[in-house]
């Protein structure tokens, strides 16, 4: 169904249902973290049809195992089949569609009309939600497939919060919007740079990020006094690179808009992303979408909720498409200002509570003398530095050194089984 919503003064909606929290998973582990960390569903890939063919794609068992792990959290986990499909891709579609109901997916993510058709009528307990790549932008397109028995459709990243208002206020279905990650240099992915520049179809999951890539350019204009060439340099060559990447999408500062637009799912981007990151930003927004259900009248944005999105940010952030169209300042055309990153460098496996001694997973290199942060689902949140580190058996380490050693270290407060344990990089 969709969002139930009251009117309140100057057309200010009041939701009566949270927002849907939908994380991405690039591989089981990560949607264990990402539903542990507070999503409401994630969206996976399978081994074929989706557009993220470089992640850590699921095979059936693991999508099996992933949905009975979200079942015990009231969780559900979602497929992306969304490449535009050419004629070899449509052998093997109505069994790979009838596995995925069979193993007990809630719903395909899907651009292309036949596996739409296909997956209704091979598969029907799958819904089927239009994806981002059908470039959906206005209220008559959501209504075009709400007619078509569609149960949902993700936005367009271009749609704006007016056009967001307008969508809801014509057509009762179900609305999925981006409100974290990657932003494209195209219209919602549909891209063909991947396709001239490395043979990559970034249509049917193999997209090279030629967007991002390092460009030197030039001009056929001749400068004065310049040699004879066809081409010429644009810059010194000492210059900066060019590149075209839009800066990310961030939406923490804007929750409480998001969630009075009546948006029904709240979508992260990210199936190639760190466990560190999909953990730390689905945290984050869960924190913020609870705490303004607590009390909505006087609802305001912790700073934490920023700085904890900072902590796993790659790039620079901004509102994207929802208040005006972005201009020069929201692309990366340098060096990008770096914000201070942490490395994910342990997992709390075990906490006694008699000695503070927690049992640790190592992830990455860290040792006695450095300041960790530890934070979790559940309220933990402190920082110390490393005293004594011992391996299993007693023995003290001067540091933590190898991938997924078990190591004992005192804490300074409580933590809890799938606490992280991070550090500034490089320190």
């Amino acid at each position: 169904m969709s969002t139930a919503v009251q009117e309140r003064g100057r057309g200010k909606r009041v939701r009566l249902d949270k927002p849907e929290l939908l994380a991405p998973a690039g591989n089981l582990e990560k949607l264990k973290f990402a539903i542990h960390y507070g999503a409401d569903a994630v969206y996976i890939g399978g081994q074929k049809y989706g557009l993220r063919s470089n992640a850590d794609n699921f095979s059936k068992e693991e999508m099996r195992e992933g949905v009975e792990f979200a079942k015990q959290y009231g969780a559900k986990v979602f497929v992306a089949t969304n490449i535009y499909a050419h004629n070899e891709d449509i052998d093997g579609l109505e069994d790979y569609l009838r596995g995925l109901q069979e193993v007990g997916i809630s719903a395909i993510i899907a651009a292309d009309p036949i596996i739409m058709e296909t997956c209704r009528r091979v598969a029907p307990e799958l819904e089927v939600h239009v994806s981002t790549q059908q470039s959906v932008m206005n209220w008559q397109t959501v209504q075009f497939w709400k007619e078509q028995g569609i149960e949902r459709v993700v936005l367009a990243r271009e749609v704006s919060m007016q056009e967001i208002d307008e969508i809801k206020a014509h057509v009762d279905v179900e609305i999925e919007a981006f409100i974290h990650g990657a932003m494209c240099s195209s219209y919602s992915g549909r891209c063909v740079l991947s396709n001239h520049f490395t043979d990559r179809d970034s249509n049917r999951g193999g997209c090279s990020q030629s967007c991002r890539w390092k460009y030197d350019l030039f001009t056929k204009d001749q400068p004065e006094g310049a040699p004879l060439a066809t081409d010429f340099p644009m810059f010194a060559e000492d210059d900066d690179a060019f590149t075209m990447g839009s800066k990310d999408l961030s939406m923490i500062d804007h929750i409480a808009d998001m969630i009075e637009s009546g948006v029904d799912s709240f979508k992260i981007e990210g199936r190639m992303k760190s466990i560190h990151y999909v953990a730390t930003v689905v945290n984050a927004y869960r924190q913020a979408i609870d705490a303004y259900f607590e009390d909505p009248d006087h609802f305001v944005l912790n700073p934490v909720w920023r700085e904890e999105i900072y902590k796993a940010a790659n790039r620079p952030v901004n509102d994207g498409f929802f208040y005006e169209a972005p201009g020069h300042e929201d692309h990366i055309f340098e060096p990008e200002d770096k914000v201070v990153g942490f490395d994910f460098v342990g997992l709390v496996m075990e906490y006694d509570e008699a000695t503070g001694m927690a049992l640790i997973q190592q992830r990455n290199h860290f040792k006695s003398g450095q300041e960790i942060e530890f934070f979790g689902p559940n309220g933990t949140h402190f920082k110390q530095v490393v005293g004594r580190i011992e391996d299993e058996s007693g023995q003290e380490l001067t540091a933590a050194r190898h991938p997924l050693q078990l190591i004992r270290l005192q804490t300074e407060m409580p933590v809890k089984k799938w606490d992280m344990m991070r550090k500034k990089t490089g320190k």
